[in-house]
Order: C-alpha cells, then structure tokens, then sequence
C-alpha cells in the first residue's frame, strides 16, 4: 500500500511539472484568478508543503533552503503562492525536485504505522500517522493538479493529465467550440 500510495504522488508531483512546459516567465507566473493562483506558485507551494509534512512532522529538521522560506512566509502573507522577482523557475523547479527527495527518504524509511505530530493543525488531530499523511499529500497535490490544469487550459488552451495522455476527448476546436456553446445554452435554460 505505502509503494502504490508513494507512486501515486509521484505521478502528481510529475504531472504538476508538466503545466510548466513550453511557457513563458510571464505565463508561469501570471495570476489567472482572483485570487493570485499561478502555475509556478502552485509548485512553490507545494515544495513547502512537501518539507512540511514529512520532514517536522516526523521530527526531522528543516534543510537550511526551507527554513529561510518558512520565514519569508511568516513575513508576508501567502508568500508561498507565487514566486518573487529574484526566484526563477529554475529554481523553484529544482526546490520542489528537493521537497520531493527529502520527503520521499521519510516515506522510504518509515512504515505507514509510524506516528508524527502536525503542530498546526487542531490538538485533537495533531497525531498522525504516514499513512495519513500519504493520502493528504497524494490529495493536495491531485487538487492543485486540477488547480493547474484550469490555470494551464486559461493561458493557453493546453489540457490533460500529461503529454501524451492528455485524457481528453477527441475534437477539434469546432466540436469543442460547439460543445460549450450547448452547454452555455442549458446553463441559461436552467436558470
């Protein structure tokens, strides 16, 4: 269970990748809702959550890397969702290829029944296990998976889990068109 779990968010992490290819800085990085959300503060986002989870929680230390974004974080709110002037994608890219070495030695070294501490969430659910963490992960990334494809599919019409499996219907862009505009039309009905 743990290996098929594991697999799982790996698949995640790699399909949250790919949302980046063939963009630009300004793609990458523009906010697409009125929230800020943006492809490369999704990722950014989730290499802290990645340090987080698997690293205090099971009482492991903080990398150096990680320590210094914590505290930009505490310094200004929601700094985690978007990437600063100074952060280029590379490196943004390379923290969560990080995030994902550091958090996959504490799911290789541990079994799903070992018991970590979340400090910020409520007392009474503070105690979990991996396995619980494991499926919050695999959870959180696949929702800002989604979170990136409606951004990704906003910017430039690109969609899909994955080049090359893009699991997707089949239509060119007059069936597609066609087929919003049917929807468009029961969506009014209905109101």
């Amino acid at each position: 269970m743990k290996d098929e779990l594991h697999q799982y968010l790996r698949i995640a992490r790699e399909n949250m990748l790919w949302k980046l290819d063939g963009l630009t800085e300004y793609q990458k990085r523009r906010p697409m809702t009125p929230t800020g959300t943006n492809l490369l503060g999704l990722i950014k986002h989730l290499s802290i959550v990645e340090y987080g989870y698997f690293g205090p929680t099971f009482g492991r230390e903080f990398p150096a890397r990680f320590a210094e974004l914590e505290a930009a974080a505490m310094a200004r709110l929601n700094s985690d969702m978007w990437a600063t002037a100074d952060e280029s994608t590379e490196s943004i890219v390379a923290l969560y290829r990080e995030a994902w070495k550091y958090a996959d030695r504490t799911i290789e070294t541990n079994d799903l029944d070992t018991v970590g501490r979340v400090l910020h969430w409520p007392v009474e659910k503070q105690e979990v296990t991996l396995h619980r963490v494991l499926v919050h992960l695999v959870a959180e990334t696949n929702r800002h998976a989604g979170h990136a494809d409606i951004v990704r599919e906003l910017i430039d019409n690109a969609v899909g889990l994955r080049l090359g499996n893009e699991n997707m219907t089949d239509g060119n862009e007059a069936w597609w068109a066609a087929y919003r505009a049917e929807l468009e039309t029961v969506a009014r009905d209905a109101d």
